[in-house]
């Protein structure tokens, strides 16, 4: 591993010192494999899997508060958001039987294996949820699979932040207290987004609550996760990623006020809701080209693993 110039400088004091040592490579080669995951696939697979699952508990809370627009819209976009999110996968996989190959076991301790039997169970169920809310067949059924898919919502929301924390990818490993909170704040600004979109403003107040309850933890997880972070924040907050997060808080900002000042005017709700779709979105991508960025640079690497072992002595 190059350790940078080593050429001697001179202090004010005359006294010649040697420069402090930047990581640039191991043997000119990165520390870290570069994540072989692909853009646009796997941040999509990150953001509508996060959408569908905060959108099978907006839709089961809409169910038992009476509000059947809003359950509907919901429960319909969970099905259509986990078909994206498992189509998505696929693709990075490159062949479907590489995704039920991921079935063949269940291995408590490994996120992907947790998270391919989540996707597996969850489906069907938001599948079955939404076609009994759409057509109005099978009521009993619907309610049901309802229940179950916001059961399972949860999990399908957040697991792949603990997937990614998993890594040795420095700012994905790094962030492993945040990111659950981060991307479970995420996914319900979405699922709120998309039910100001889908219903008028009467059956949309309940969204906009969801929409603002998660914007604000999403918010406070991501301020958190750059404080605790320090240095090690920088590829969160700047080039590719930096943009696309600093774009996604203002979209966030956008989406808020839009929530609280739409009043009765379903344009001004719709332009709110897919400000808070689009705010998800640039997120998990921001996140997903940080964690590439943090792989390449070994200071990012390195700079923990010292730290570590400095706070263990």
């Amino acid at each position: 591993m190059t350790g940078g110039d080593h050429r001697y400088q001179e202090r004010a004091d005359g006294q010649r010192i040697v420069p402090r040592a930047r990581f640039e490579s191991y043997y000119g080669r990165p520390v870290l494999k570069e994540p072989v995951w692909r853009s646009p696939e796997a941040p999509s697979y990150l953001f509508f899997g996060g959408l569908a699952g905060a959108s099978s508990l907006l839709g089961a809370f809409a169910q038992a508060t009476g509000n059947r627009e809003l359950a509907r819209a919901s429960k319909a976009g969970a099905a259509a958001a986990i078909g994206l999110s498992v189509g998505a996968l696929i693709v990075e996989l490159g062949r479907p039987s590489r995704f039920l190959n991921m079935l063949r076991v269940f291995k408590v301790s490994s996120p992907m294996s947790v998270g391919s039997w989540l996707l597996a169970s969850y489906g069907p169920l938001a599948a079955v949820a939404s076609a009994s809310a759409v057509t109005g067949r099978l009521p009993r059924c619907g309610a049901v699979a309802s229940v179950l898919a916001a059961v399972l919502g949860g999990g399908v929301a957040t697991y792949t932040a603990a997937l990614l924390a998993d890594t040795a990818v420095p700012v994905w490993h790094e962030g492993h207290r945040e990111m659950p909170y981060l991307f479970a704040g995420s996914a319900a600004s979405a699922a709120g987004g998309l039910g100001m979109l889908a219903t008028c403003p009467t059956a949309s107040r309940q969204a906009m609550r969801f929409a603002v309850i998660g914007a604000a933890t999403e918010l406070t997880a991501k301020n958190r996760l750059l404080r605790r972070l320090g240095e090690l924040a920088e590829p969160y907050q700047s080039g590719r990623a930096g943009r696309l997060m600093e774009a996604g808080e203002v979209l966030t900002a956008a989406g808020l006020a839009g929530a609280v000042l739409s009043g009765r005017s379903r344009r001004a709700a719709a332009l709110a809701g897919l400000a808070l779709l689009g705010s998800s979105a640039l997120t998990r991508f921001g996140i997903f080209f940080a964690g590439r960025t943090s792989a390449l640079d070994p200071v990012y690497t390195v700079g923990p693993q010292r730290q570590r072992l400095a706070e263990a002595q």
